[in-house]
């Protein structure tokens, strides 16, 4: 992107999972060098089926999560048994280099206009806090999306999001005209908030230092 701008007019990225940017950082990539290991030596199903875990786990990443008790690969209708082959595009290709890069926000922020979004209802997930970090590396404000993580599914794979609502609020933002403000100095996030209520339109809920809104 930074490359070939004007083949971009509007990214807009939601919850990337840029896991370097996170305050428990370190638990964080531990967990998921865990989860490659277990691809490379296991297979699809128990890698996947950690991958599945730490997707779905709220709050800061153990340190012990590697020795925790493996989840069972069945409980999610993966495979038990491994079939020798290491060709997933997630776990064999996208798991290590999504989560560990090192984005030059100056660079992303003068060549195109980024709109960074969150779930409304993934607060605490491992992918949401790294949204915020992205907005705060940009200078701007965190867009709120419906629904949490896999709000574009509508029951693929098992996962059920909003992808009407999540639809709308794309295409708002697809168009919006946005000011950027100043790139501040790269920040690691704080620790993520913790909230009780779900966000609307009508409130600005705040997560960490940003505030929240949805596209107008």
């Amino acid at each position: 992107m930074t490359k070939h701008p004007e083949q971009v007019r509007t990214l807009v990225a939601h919850e990337p999972p840029l896991a370097r940017l996170l305050p428990d950082r370190d638990e964080a990539l531990a967990a998921i060098r865990d989860i490659d290991e277990t691809y490379q030596r296991d297979g699809l199903g128990p890698g996947m089926a950690k991958f599945i875990a730490i997707v779905m786990h709220k709050g800061p990443v153990p340190d012990d999560f590697a020795d925790l008790p493996a989840p069972d690969p069945a409980m999610f209708g993966l495979p038990t048994v491994d079939n020798g082959s290491r060709d997933d595009v997630l776990l064999g290709q996208n798991l290590i280099t999504n989560t560990h890069y090192q984005s030059d926000s100056a660079a992303l922020g003068a060549s195109t206009r980024i709109v960074v979004v969150a779930g409304a209802e993934s607060e605490g997930e491992l992918a949401h806090p790294g949204a915020e970090a992205a907005a705060e590396q940009l200078g701007t404000t965190l867009v709120n999306f419906p629904s949490d993580h896999g709000g574009f599914l509508g029951c693929e794979y098992g996962q059920t999001g909003d992808p009407e609502a999540f639809a709308a609020a794309l295409r708002k933002c697809s168009t919006r005209t946005e000011t950027r403000r100043a790139i501040p100095p790269l920040r690691i996030f704080p620790r993520r908030c913790r909230r009780s209520s779900s966000p609307t339109s009508k409130e600005a809920p705040v997560y960490g230092r940003n505030t929240v809104t949805p596209c107008q």
